[in-house]
C-alpha cells in the first residue's frame, strides 16, 4: 500500500470586497500537484460535517477549501449564525459569490495545485454551486446536491437573493453534475425537471441522478435523512465526475 498522508488546517482568506474570512482547507501531504475543490457548506452552517467532507477530497487526492460563508455573523456556534442569516432573510449572492471567488482565488495560489478548480455544493449550497458556475470565473466542474432554490418562483425573489440561478443557465461555463432525491420538496423534482429543461434549451454539458427512497439532505451522515444507497453511489458519481473533468 502506498503512503497515506493529508494536512488541514482553519486558514484566513480574502472574500467579497476583499474581507478576511475563515476557511478550513484540507490536501494531502506531498507535492502534487493536485486538482482543487471548493466546498459549500449547507443552510446550518461551516460545521463539522463539511469539514469532515473537506478531509474526504483530501484523502482522495483533491486539495480542498471550506470557505465560512457565514463568517461575518461574528456568533460562537454555526447554528447560531445559520438562525442569524435567516433572520436577515437569507445569505446575500453576491456576497456568498465573492467568498466563493476568493476560495478560488486561494487555491489557484498554491503551488501544488493541478490548474483545475471544481465547486460542490450541497442543499443552499447547491444553489450557490449553480448559481457559482453561471457567474464566478475559474470554474472548471460544478456539483449541486438537492440544490433547493436554483428554480426559482417569482415571489422567492428577495433584495438578497435577486435573480434566480435557472435564469442564468445560458452563462454556465461548465459541466454540471445534479444530485436529487425522489422524495424531496425544495427542489422538488418539477424543480429538477424544470432545471434539466433549462440546461437542454442552452445546450450545456450535465447529468442528473434521482434517487428512488430518498429525500433532501441525504448525503449527510449525521442526519436522520440520510440515505446509505443513495449517499454510496452519490459519492462514486462524484469523484467520476470530478475526476473527468479536474485531471
Amino acid at each position: 500500500m502506498p503512503y497515506e498522508a493529508q494536512f488541514a488546517e482553519t486558514i484566513l482568506i480574502r472574500g467579497h470586497k476583499d474581507d478576511p474570512i475563515d476557511a478550513y482547507l484540507a490536501r494531502p501531504l506531498g507535492a502534487g500537484p493536485h486538482p482543487g475543490v471548493v466546498v459549500i457548506h449547507h443552510m446550518p452552517g461551516w460545521d463539522g460535517s463539511h469539514k469532515e467532507i473537506g478531509r474526504r477530497f483530501a484523502h482522495h487526492g483533491y486539495v480542498a477549501i471550506v470557505p465560512n460563508l457565514q463568517f461575518r455573523e461574528g456568533k460562537a456556534t454555526p447554528e447560531e449564525n445559520s438562525a442569524s442569516i435567516r433572520a436577515k432573510g437569507g445569505m446575500p449572492d453576491d456576497r456568498t459569490m465573492g467568498d466563493v471567488k476568493g476560495a478560488i482565488d486561494t487555491l489557484r495560489a498554491l503551488p501544488y495545485l493541478n490548474g483545475k478548480v471544481g465547486v460542490i455544493g450541497y442543499c443552499s449550497g447547491g444553489r450557490q454551486a449553480y448559481l457559482a458556475g453561471c457567474t464566478v470565473k475559474g470554474i472548471d466542474a460544478v456539483i449541486a446536491c438537492y440544490g433547493g432554490g436554483v428554480a426559482q418562483k417569482p415571489e422567492e425573489i428577495t433584495p438578497q437573493q435577486p435573480v434566480a440561478p435557472i435564469d442564468l443557465t445560458k452563462d454556465l461555463q461548465c459541466p454540471l453534475l445534479g444530485l436529487f432525491g425522489i422524495e424531496d420538496t425544495r427542489p422538488s423534482p418539477a424543480d429538477a425537471a424544470k432545471t434539466e429543461e433549462a440546461l437542454k434549451k442552452h445546450g450545456k454539458t450535465y447529468e442528473f441522478h434521482t434517487y428512488e427512497k430518498a429525500g433532501h439532505a441525504f448525503f449527510a451522515v449525521d442526519r436522520e435523512q440520510y440515505r446509505v444507497h443513495a449517499a454510496i453511489d452519490g459519492w462514486k458519481r462524484v469523484f467520476a465526475w470530478f475526476g473527468k473533468y479536474l485531471h
